[in-house]
């Protein structure tokens, strides 16, 4: 597989010939929605193992290097019969090896989505985390959304009952995770309702999203985790929870304190690290999940809890935000692949942040407003993936994958092969 950035002047046409594939193939492993229409700074994935290039009189093996994106050692190491010589006319193998690095644990949530993409999606999910039930202060549980469940054994792909502290009317409530950590009798209904669900559905075990804990409910939490995870380890399920990126133990802020990454790490399976949303739908605009801040998050997680039990959190989508950001208002979701659509319509450049490893744009709507958008990519979604190997993580985590991005899961295999436990 190979990354190609699209330059002035090309096409979709000419870079299939010039790896050697066709235009549909690049379309589709790229879901171009309009394949006459590239953006310069485009990144497209080139499912391609190695192309065959026939020297043109003028060309060293620096130059093709270069062209390709390679280096001249990689060239020569793959045409050793050319003994380093080569001449107008000859043919050089071209490599685009997979970077295997090894194997990963990844997950998924998804709220809704259709047959077709969910059976494009499950090959690559170790876990698929289907359906939010929300617990209030009763410790009555509710389903908030419907996905086919069924579907994942067909794939091997193991289903996570995913519980959330949600309101009906959406957001999280603080005083029904409070409930549930405080209240005897509260507790004692939600476990037994978990467990009802668990034993009766095609479970594998749990995955818990309280988020908003209030900050004197943290050793509350930590006591219900334990007591969690000795009840649903007993009967065979796992256990992994969700956490918010923190940067130190003692991170303020309703959304941190509660979250104690040292006691989940010890005691949960799986931790999931929520390393999204710092370009986020109410605030300024910036990348979703940029590179250097999701590093310090890991820095900070590796060093207190086992690394082999974090699954990093990758989005699944970007934001388009209207310049200059006013407090209040709001950016407009959209997925990567109507981002890429946008530039090509509006006829932006798509540049790339070094910083925060990710892609943006910037272009004028038809009354004249300025807007940036942040995306994810293959380069970006590549940087990321390099960190499981870096750091010794388990994998990573996806939100959400309603919507299918399938140079997602191209990049993903070509770095590493997914975990399977059934």
């Amino acid at each position: 597989m190979v990354i190609h950035v699209v330059r002035q002047g090309e096409s979709v046409y000419s870079i299939a010939r010039r790896y050697g594939t066709t235009a549909a193939e690049v379309g589709y492993a790229n879901q171009l929605q309009n394949p006459e229409t590239l953006s310069v700074g485009q990144a497209l994935v080139i499912p391609v193992q190695q192309v065959r290039h026939t020297i043109r009189r003028g060309e060293s093996v620096y130059s093709i290097a270069r062209a390709y994106g390679l280096r001249p050692a990689e060239i020569l190491a793959a045409n050793p019969s050319a003994g380093g010589r080569i001449y107008p006319g000859q043919q050089l193998i071209i490599p685009f090896p997979n970077e295997m690095r090894g194997s990963a644990v990844v997950n998924g949530y998804i709220t809704g989505t259709t047959e077709s993409r969910l059976r494009e999606t499950l090959p690559y999910l170790t876990y698929l985390s289907p359906s939010f039930f929300r617990v209030d202060g009763a410790g009555e549980l509710g389903r908030d959304f419907n996905v086919d469940t069924a579907l994942s054994a067909e794939y091997s792909t193991a289903n996570l009952l995913t519980v959330a502290n949600t309101r009906p009317d959406g957001g999280f409530s603080s005083a029904a995770a409070h409930a549930v950590l405080t209240d005897q009798e509260a507790q004692d209904n939600f476990l037994d309702n978990l467990l009802r669900l668990l034993e009766t559905g095609p479970w594998y075990g749990v995955n818990l999203d309280f988020e908003y804990v209030y900050q004197y409910d943290r050793q509350s939490y930590n006591q219900f985790l334990r007591r969690l995870t000795d009840l649903l380890h007993t009967r065979g399920f796992l256990v992994v929870t969700a956490l918010a990126p923190k940067l130190s133990d003692s991170q303020t802020g309703l959304l941190y304190y509660a979250h104690d990454y040292a006691f989940h790490g010890a005691t949960a399976d799986y931790v999931i690290l929520m390393t999204y949303e710092w370009g986020y739908m109410y605030g300024p605009a910036m990348a979703v999940a940029p590179l250097n801040q999701v590093r310090r998050v890991l820095d900070y997680a590796a060093g207190v809890m086992p690394a082999g039990k974090i699954l990093m959190g990758v989005p699944n989508y970007g934001y388009d935000w209207t310049l200059p950001f006013v407090q209040g208002s709001a950016a407009r979701p959209l997925t990567n692949v109507a981002a890429v659509t946008l530039a090509g319509r509006v006829g932006a450049e798509i540049r790339f942040d070094a910083a925060a490893q990710a892609p943006f744009f910037n272009y004028s709507d038809a009354a004249g407003r300025r807007h940036e958008v942040w995306f994810e990519d293959a380069r970006s979604l590549k940087a990321k993936y390099a960190l499981i190997q870096e750091y010794g993580l388990a994998g990573v985590s996806f939100w959400n994958l309603n919507s299918l991005f399938r140079t997602n899961f191209l990049v993903l295999e070509s770095m590493y092969s997914v975990e399977k436990v059934i």
